[in-house]
């Protein structure tokens, strides 16, 4: 099964996956700090995944690679998918948007690409839209590049 299969699977498979890259993405550097593991339990909790699941992830971080994504569209509903997520408590802070950055740029964003792309996606999160609208609205900026 692909990285991308698993997404498209059940939504706990969904968020452990965005956990695991995230944890990944944490990982690079070789430790995670307090501050990295003080976000991550903050995912965490934001993901639905307990304490034990958490662990569970860490300790098996080479079970889950980093996402290959080829398609802007895919990046892209991966992003939502986590922003959904990130603000169902209706709020980001500077740590989780950072965090998120690196998930972008780990799912195939250039750095500019990956910056304005959040930066966009925080400003549409501060009211609802559909995926579609999202996906269209990212479409029409790149037509206008």
């Amino acid at each position: 099964m692909s990285f991308s299969d698993l997404f498209k699977s059940g939504g706990q498979t969904r968020n452990m996956l965005h956990f695991a890259v995230l944890a990944k993405i944490a990982h690079v550097d070789g430790e995670i700090n307090e501050t990295e593991q003080e976000i991550l339990n903050k995912f965490a909790k934001k993901l639905s995944i307990g304490k034990e699941q958490a662990e569970e992830v860490l300790a098996h971080l080479d079970q889950y690679p980093l996402p290959s994504v080829a398609f802007k569209q895919e990046r892209l509903e991966y992003l939502f998918e986590l922003f959904q997520v990130i603000y169902a408590d209706h709020e980001i802070d500077e740590l989780e948007e950072q965090s998120i950055y690196k998930y972008a740029i780990a799912l195939g964003f250039n750095e500019e690409e990956a910056k304005r792309v959040i930066e966009i996606s925080i400003k549409i999160f501060g009211g609802k839209i559909s995926l579609e609208d999202y996906l269209l609205f990212h479409e029409f900026l790149a037509q206008k590049k």
